[in-house]
């Protein structure tokens, strides 16, 4: 049974979660910045077991991280352009959903428990990141899989040119 279905401009893609999100991350690295068009990704991360396309078929496009050199993958339909979901060859068993590409992008929480706020040393000016939630210059786990040590801001914190 699907907590939550989304899909892309047209209609021809459609796709279903079954369970809430692992976790959000809100990425505001260059690569996301250019492929939403916009100052971040609010990407919800779920287990490929939960995740499945119900209609159409997606297209994708590879494209090496700079970052960490692995291959990531971003699904989009071919009529409309639309890009849905990404997958990783870093983390192979999950899926991360463009957000806004639910029918409802606000059915799930983002928290300082779930969410963390990720590459935020290349975020646009005037972004602003919430007080209470893990943040990272640049991504959360180093190359070898090690967790790097978060930030967390005590209020809210405003992305100024130079810092």
């Amino acid at each position: 049974m699907p907590v939550a279905e989304g899909g892309c401009l047209c209609g021809g893609v459609r796709y279903a979660v079954s369970a809430q999100p692992i976790r959000v991350t809100i990425c505001h690295c260059k690569f996301c910045q250019r492929a939403t068009g916009g100052a971040y990704l609010v990407e919800p991360i779920f287990d490929k077991a939960v995740f499945s396309v119900i209609t159409g078929e997606a297209k994708t496009y590879e494209h090496r991280s700079e970052g960490s050199g692995k291959m990531v993958t971003i699904h989009f339909c071919e009529t409309c352009g639309t890009k849905l979901f990404l997958t990783f060859e870093r983390f192979p068993d999950v899926a991360g959903i463009y957000g806004g590409t639910f029918d409802d992008p606000n059915w799930f929480d983002r928290t300082p428990e779930n969410s963390k706020h990720i590459f935020i040393g290349v975020a646009q000016h005037a972004t602003v990141i919430p007080a209470g939630v893990n943040t990272y210059r640049e991504h959360a786990t180093a190359g070898d899989g090690a967790p790097v040590e978060p930030t967390i801001f005590d209020t809210p914190k405003t992305i100024r040119p130079g810092e």
